[in-house]
């Protein structure tokens, strides 16, 4: 094998099997196979094939479409400037079965020659699913792709791209999208950016999708069970898990085959399928590819079920790893030549350390069967900088002494912060008592660690690879985002009924893990970083903004710029506050203004951006100039826009110069769009920042390109 590489290295064309223990590569006449063993045991090259020999340029053979044998299409990740990860799954269909693929790679999609092809094995024990490396190939290049099995039927055919060599300055365009169920609305987002990106000049099309979790939703309605849907949702009855378990009147998955059936059933939606037929995805996963509110391998579903679930954790890892065509890491597998589920046992975890680690063996043997942080490079540009946000998670704390429930939706920003610290606060000296609506509480956390997503040592490798980026743009690719969300409260005039709670602060919508933050935004100054920038998903609401450690009162000091797009189909808060709010709430106006013509105004996005006298204005006026006139300037100096009524996507271009991030908002996906372009637009509004330099403080320039966002900025 050596002398194989060493003869042909110009020329190669090197195949992985990622996901079978018998690896077949067919090289002319002769076909080469390794036991898993012989794989592990440090061979680099499973087999080679050179223009000359083997596939390369062979004319095509025969093979038929049947795309209903390959019901979860195809799809590639991961790419990099001479590698993708080729993805597709057939399974069992009605006597038809298959037990070997051959993949197929084309330099035009019409297949009339092959470039080059490799075998794969293919069977039950992942669930059918194929993953397939393939190195070597050209930078910045479009391949097209598909599967045969052994009768000569094939999958549809699969496009995909690889990146930008290192030294490229060409421009690096990708979407970033996340939050979606078929089970409960439509995937008209994905059908509005390949519309449009079929319409763009080869030039200016999409690079990659970044998909940045809640990818399934592991929380599940049943039709039966809410025959008025979910809060004005349809429920659709796509999947039923096979083993499962019910809490109160939703579903929960419990094996390694429920975590599988949402997958298939999800990769069934012809949007979805289509856009991982297009584009290499890259992805990440967020919190519902595990548990609704769970934290390392505790599974926690809000108050209606809590338990240990090791032998879950890996589970879900497994599924995911399966289903998505991701370049990640196992101990003990480095080249995930088969997913290797460790053995554990359910056990509760009491005992955290320092940096709210559970130590308990099995919870590391859960929470450590799957690696998905990573660094992918997009020419002299972009390096994009993955993490994984919950596997590492400290336990949520208890607010309950410092509610104030009359104010829904919101936490007080003092008691808030002190318990995020725990024993950190103050520089290490957190206070015996907390001070909160004129009373002293005992502080639950004084002896307690920070609050945490990243984990110590994750944490500190983002460090490292965020401080050796050469790139000009480092973007991290984040589950939730990092910018806080709040509103000045404290500024209620007494008609609004009982008034916000002295010493409690602002009133904070989203602002979490602030001592992550404070480590993270500390290196970025202290390194004087420059082209830092923060995409995320998660909170069903479109965000962008400069970053910043703190806000007013304290030193407001931006490092960089942050994007958060709105959800693909899931529901947004001012959908729920449609729906759940009663009219007379004495703070619905902080949300809803009503009109007298039926319709609302999302005062939910006003409040926060401007303040509560703006919000107060408007309700009075109806008019956001005069709104905007009487804001507070330091209740939200860091955001440009917000949205949390949004569905959609966002679109990053990266240039040597600049950077810009452009919002494409559609309706509420109800259903289905019969529309080829995916049905009518709210609106477009693209963001940019120039590359600042060190020193320099980082600027956002805003453009409405299309419709009406006023309520938003």
């Amino acid at each position: 094998m050596k002398a194989i590489e060493s003869a042909v290295l110009p020329f190669i064309i090197r195949f992985f099997v990622l996901n079978r223990t018998f690896i077949s590569l067919d090289t002319s006449s002769t076909i080469m196979s390794l036991t898993r063993r012989e794989f592990l045991q440090g061979l680099v090259i499973v087999s080679a094939i050179t223009a000359k020999e083997g596939w390369a340029n062979a004319v095509v053979g025969l093979a038929g479409e049947r795309r209903d044998l390959f019901p979860q299409g195809v799809a590639s990740g991961d790419p990099t400037a001479d590698s993708v990860i080729l993805w597709t799954r057939r399974p069992p269909i009605n006597g038809s079965s298959s037990n070997k693929l051959v993949v197929e790679i084309s330099t035009a999609p019409e297949f009339k020659k092959i470039l080059t092809r490799g075998t794969a094995e293919i069977g039950a024990d992942s669930d059918w699913t194929c993953r397939f490396l393939i190195k070597d190939l050209t930078p910045h290049r479009e391949y097209w792709y598909r599967f045969v099995d052994e009768y000569g039927n094939a999958s549809r055919v699969g496009r995909t791209i690889t990146a930008p060599a290192t030294d490229s300055d060409a421009p690096v365009r990708f979407t970033f999208v996340s939050c979606q169920c078929p089970n409960e609305g439509a995937m008209n987002a994905y059908r509005k950016m390949i519309f449009e990106d079929e319409a763009r000049p080869k030039d200016q099309q999409l690079n990659f999708v970044l998909h940045l979790g809640d990818f399934i939703y592991e929380v599940t309605w049943y039709a039966e069970d809410n025959p008025n849907g979910n809060r004005g949702r349809r429920i659709r009855n796509l999947y039923k898990f096979p083993d499962g378990r019910k809490v109160s009147n939703f579903h929960l998955p419990a094996t390694l085959e429920d975590y599988r059936t949402l997958y298939r059933a999800y990769l069934t939606d012809p949007d979805l399928q289509d856009a991982r037929a297009r584009w290499p995805f890259v992805c990440i996963w967020d919190n519902h590819e595990f548990a609704w509110a769970g934290y390392q391998s505790e599974y926690v579903a809000g108050g209606g079920y809590n338990a240990p679930a090791q032998n879950q954790k890996i589970a879900a890892n497994q599924a995911w790893w399966e289903f998505i065509p991701a370049h990640v890491q196992q101990p003990g597998n480095p080249m995930l030549e088969h997913f290797i589920a460790p053995a554990v046992v359910d056990t509760p975890l009491e005992k955290f350390n320092q940096d709210g680690l559970c130590e308990e063996p099995n919870n590391l043997k859960a929470i450590n069967s799957l690696k998905i942080q990573r660094v992918l490079r997009w020419g002299k540009n972009v390096d994009l900088l993955l993490t994984d946000n919950w596997s590492f998670r400290s336990p949520d704390m208890s607010t309950d002494d410092f509610e104030a429930p009359e104010y829904p939706r919101v936490s007080p920003q003092l008691p808030f912060e002190i318990m995020n610290y725990g024993r950190h606060y103050n520089n290490d000296n957190p206070p015996d008592t907390i001070r909160f609506n004129g009373k002293d509480f005992p502080n639950p956390t004084k002896d307690v660690h920070a609050q945490t997503y990243l984990g110590s040592d994750q944490r500190r490798w983002f460090l490292e690879q965020l401080g050796s980026s050469t790139a000009l743009w480092k973007i991290w690719g984040h589950g939730f985002g990092t910018m806080e969300v709040r509103a000045d409260y404290q500024n209620l005039p007494g008609e609004l009924g009982s008034k916000w709670p002295k010493d409690a602060g602002y009133a904070v919508i989203d602002n979490r893990f602030l001592r992550d933050k404070d480590e993270i935004f500390d290196f970025i100054s202290d390194k004087k970083i420059t082209g830092f920038c923060v995409v995320g998903g998660d909170r069903h609401a479109f965000h962008a903004g400069l970053v910043s450690k703190a806000l007013p009162p304290k030193k407001y000091e931006p490092l960089g710029v942050e994007f958060i797009t709105g959800s693909i189909s899931q529901q947004t808060l001012l959908e729920v506050l449609e729906v759940t709010m009663a009219k007379d709430h004495p703070k619905r106006v902080l949300h809803l203004i009503d009109q007298a013509d039926g319709t609302m105004i999302p005062s939910v996005n006003v409040t926060p951006l401007h303040g509560v006298l703006s919000t107060l204005k408007l309700k009075e006026t109806g008019d956001m100039k005069q709104a905007r006139a009487v804001r507070n300037p330091d209740v939200a100096p860091h955001l440009s826009f917000l949205d949390f009524g949004g569905h959609g996507y966002g679109l990053v271009t990266a240039t040597s110069d600049q950077l810009s991030t452009e919002f494409v908002c559609i309706p509420i996906p109800f259903e289905r769009s019969e529309r080829p372009d995916g049905g009518p637009l709210v609106y477009r509004v693209v963001h940019r920042a120039r590359l600042w330099k060190a020193g320099e403080v980082p600027k956002l320039e805003q453009e409405i390109v299309e419709g009406n966002p006023q309520y938003c900025i």
